[in-house]
């Protein structure tokens, strides 16, 4: 049988010296697995908590293994030795490499100096353990700290661009300064909107059903639903989620302008299902409009179009279809999404 997680190792092939220290130690509620050779103590010393081993174990068997294990050691790690010797003998200098690991206990001795020492053994591994414990968590807080200090650097230099582009499209298309101020306003509102779902959330993910609702719910009307939304809500990673947001509310602002949600009985519906691909996942989204005016393609492209087909399409490597149907603006996507978290809808 297996040494268990917390076992008390014992290394004692004379006589009945193993099982008589496993007895007492098993009176006392201390889990033991006795050990026949030095090779088998050394394969379990990951998952044991101490050694009880008497000196001519040590001395008869080849020490190498031990000492190699004790010697690489991290700095946190003092394992418990419990040394079991005659007495008044000298300390066999062959075993000096164990010296700071040390408990030792003369023979003949009392079952209850065994259970103290060991128990005294036990407490310091358990000491030594938090930490361990105490030092991981530390790393994993300055890992994550890297971690997100990279992403924030990532998302200020992508989110400058951006902002770059917002500005450049906004003032071609814009005949007035007050055109300009207004639009370019909106977009940015918009783009903090979006920073501030991924900020809220630990995993700098964002909603798409947060992000349609943050664009659309000032249409919506107390009286009957504009706004129809449908799907699971999904997760998407910051890099998706910012160039998606925008062209979300670039939709919305040419709707509430020229299309469905500039008429008061007009309606967007909005749908999207997750379909499985070979190596991620597509999110396949549908955007329809109705009873709005009737729908002429424009005659030159404006920042929204250039978004969705230019960024939206490059940047998250996403399909996509824009049609100026008479009856209402379709608009169509695959999203390959490879990093999701899916909830169950919710209406």
């Amino acid at each position: 049988m297996n040494a268990r997680e917390g076992d008390v190792l014992i290394l004692a092939p004379l006589g009945r010296d193993a099982k008589l220290a496993a007895s007492i130690l098993a009176e006392s509620g201390i889990s033991t697995h006795i050990c026949k050779t030095l090779d088998e103590v050394v394969a379990a010393l990951e998952t044991a908590r101490c050694l009880v081993v008497t000196e001519e174990a040590l001395l008869h068997a080849d020490r190498t293994a031990l000492a190699a294990w004790l010697d690489m050691q991290p700095a946190w790690s003092d394992y418990p030795i419990v040394l079991l010797v005659m007495r008044e003998t000298e300390f066999d200098k062959r075993l000096n490499f164990l010296d700071r690991h040390l408990i030792v206990l003369e023979r003949p001795f009392l079952a209850s100096s065994l259970v103290n020492s060991v128990r005294s053994a036990l407490r310091a591994r358990s000491r030594q353990l938090e930490v361990k414990s105490y030092i991981e968590q530390k790393q994993e807080v300055a890992d994550r700290q890297k971690l997100l200090i990279r992403e924030l650097h990532h998302r200020v230099k992508n989110t400058l661009a951006n902002v770059r582009a917002m500005m450049s499209a906004t003032a071609r298309t814009s005949g007035r300064v007050e055109d300009f101020v207004r639009d370019f306003s909106a977009r940015i509102v918009s783009l903090a909107d979006t920073h501030s779902i991924l900020t809220d959330d630990y995993w700098q993910t964002a909603s798409l059903r947060q992000l349609l609702e943050g664009e659309l719910r000032h249409y919506d009307t107390s009286g009957s639903s504009r706004v129809v939304l449908e799907g699971p809500d999904v997760a998407l990673v910051a890099d998706i989620a910012i160039p998606v947001g925008m062209a979300f509310h670039e939709l919305a602002s040419n709707s509430s302008k020229y299309g469905a949600l500039s008429r008061p009985n007009g309606r967007v519906e909005v749908s999207w299902s997750i379909e499985r691909a070979s190596d991620h996942r597509v999110v396949a989204l549908r955007w329809r409009e109705r009873d709005g005016p009737t729908v002429q393609e424009p005659k030159r492209k404006g920042f929204g179009t250039v978004l969705l087909e230019k960024v939206v399409a490059v940047q998250c490597q996403a399909k996509i279809n824009l049609v100026y149907d008479p009856d209402g603006l379709q608009f169509d996507m695959e999203l390959p999404v490879r990093d999701t978290r899916l909830v169950p809808a919710y209406g």
